[in-house]
């Protein structure tokens, strides 16, 4: 796993949490980006608890920290995070006989609203989408973001993609969160931006690239990386002239609203977004319901006050 010279050192102060980083990295396979959330969250925990030997964890010190927490101003969202951390590391500890039950289990982190997911109209999507490419940066990038709403993809998946994945009979196969897998339909014109971009991806492909398996590749031949692709969003998002923040998650959102809008089906929605609990997928219900609500407030005669 790679970490931080910051963290590493950390890690090295403490077998336990280093032995879990570890399982973490090539048992469970978590990113590295959750890899770092997770280790960081306990080794604050043990800092906050001035824990010196994680056998003698109690309730009452997981208890303490939720209310340090608190105190130090951290969100609900956050404490939450940082009791799970807490929570499953524990489980790891069970395993290795250094605990005998779990003390985090019976500590309930505070409740916190749970935030809608924020999304575009589609006609604001129509004005960010319908621009006419000029070079092959904005050939890429507009097959791109088609993708990205057309399918519903997590920013990973669509920097993730290699030219295979593009398979006959307009179908896209997505690597996943946690390694799931899925396919998903393309519609008519996600599909056509994608082969445009495949006839001027082949000038950013020399001798020294000619092995590169990635769909969307920078100007150098290489594969796009995460914060590449956020960045000429949102500076087309802005030339287009929308006036919110654009990012490729609220893409995700749009596609997942407009599609459980259209259809009510919210399990279909949970297969082409990859979640892997309904649970997950059921905050759009909650979109679904103030669009309903909308159109009943305008258009039933008795509903006006």
């Amino acid at each position: 796993m790679r970490t931080s010279a910051v963290l590493a050192t950390r890690l090295a102060k403490d077998s336990l949490v280093s032995a879990y980083a570890e399982m973490l990295a090539y048992e469970r396979q978590y990113s590295p980006h959750t890899q770092t959330a997770y280790l960081h969250n306990i080794l604050v925990s043990k800092e906050l608890l001035t824990i010196e030997d994680w056998s003698g964890l109690t309730i009452q010190q997981v208890k303490r920290l939720v209310a340090l927490s608190k105190q130090s101003g951290l969100s609900a969202r956050s404490i939450s995070l940082r009791l799970s951390a807490l929570r499953q590391f524990c489980d790891f500890l069970i395993e290795q006989d250094i605990l005998q039950q779990n003390p985090a289990d019976s500590v309930q982190a505070p409740k916190m609203g749970r935030p809608l997911p924020k999304h575009l109209h589609v006609e604001q999507l129509d004005g960010l989408l319908s621009f006419i490419p000029k070079t092959i940066h904005e050939w890429r990038d507009k097959a791109m973001f088609e993708l990205v709403y057309g399918c519903g993809l997590r920013l990973s998946e669509v920097t993730g993609l290699n030219v295979l994945d593009v398979l006959g009979d307009h179908v896209l196969h997505v690597n996943g969160k946690g390694g799931k897998q899925r396919r998903i339909p393309i519609g008519r014109l996600a599909w056509q931006a994608v082969q445009d971009w495949l006839g001027h991806r082949s000038r950013w492909v020399n001798v020294k690239n000619m092995r590169q398996e990635a769909l969307f590749l920078s100007q150098q031949g290489t594969r796009l990386g995460n914060r590449q692709v956020a960045k000429r969003l949102s500076a087309l998002a802005l030339k287009q002239g929308l006036d919110s923040h654009v990012s490729p998650h609220k893409l995700r959102h749009s596609f997942a609203t407009h599609v459980l809008e259209s259809s009510g089906d919210l399990r279909a929605v949970q297969e082409l977004l990859g979640h892997a609990n309904l649970a997950t997928t059921q905050v759009y219900t909650h979109l679904d319901f103030q669009h309903l609500a909308g159109v009943y407030d305008k258009a039933h005669p008795r509903a006006k006050k």
